[in-house]
């Protein structure tokens, strides 16, 4: 499991308009090279966000299960990327503090977790977190403007 956490310097609605916007998800997410389908419903649960993710000429389509909403207070997903199976991604909003959780559920990486590939997941979290919490302070500041 990693667990990175991150304060964002915006305003909780601010942050939830990020996460509840499917279209937006590679605007913010790592690796994630473009958004194929979002359901109209997303975020609510059973929602779908279909995404190609990958490095260069190296892609898989990817598929995000909303399995918990809770409007401005969290969000948990179930990413399925097969072969490689299917991980759970739990994002709590505490006021402004944003905290990830990553956990496989199946697949090569529940055998996998542990030095190196958890380093490798809080790596490439924390640098999500960062372009999260990038584009929500930009906005924020954009609504301070028009306010």
């Amino acid at each position: 499991m990693a667990r990175n956490r991150r304060l964002i310097l915006s305003t909780p609605s601010e942050v939830w308009s990020l996460l509840s916007d499917g279209h937006r998800y590679g605007e913010w997410v790592t690796g994630t090279q473009q958004v194929l389908a979002a359901d109209a419903h997303w975020p609510q649960v059973g929602a779908r966000l279909r995404v190609r993710v990958g490095v260069g000429p190296l892609v898989l389509d990817d598929t995000c299960v909303v399995r918990v909403c809770e409007p401005e207070r969290r969000l948990e997903l179930e990413a399925r990327a097969e072969p490689f199976g299917a991980a759970r991604i739990a994002m709590k909003l505490n006021a402004t503090l944003f905290v990830l959780d990553w956990h496989a559920l199946r697949g090569p990486g529940i055998r996998m977790h542990g030095l190196p590939v958890d380093y490798l997941v809080e790596v490439r979290n924390g640098m999500m977190l960062t372009k999260l919490a990038r584009i929500a302070v930009r906005e924020h500041g954009r609504t301070l403007q028009r306010g």
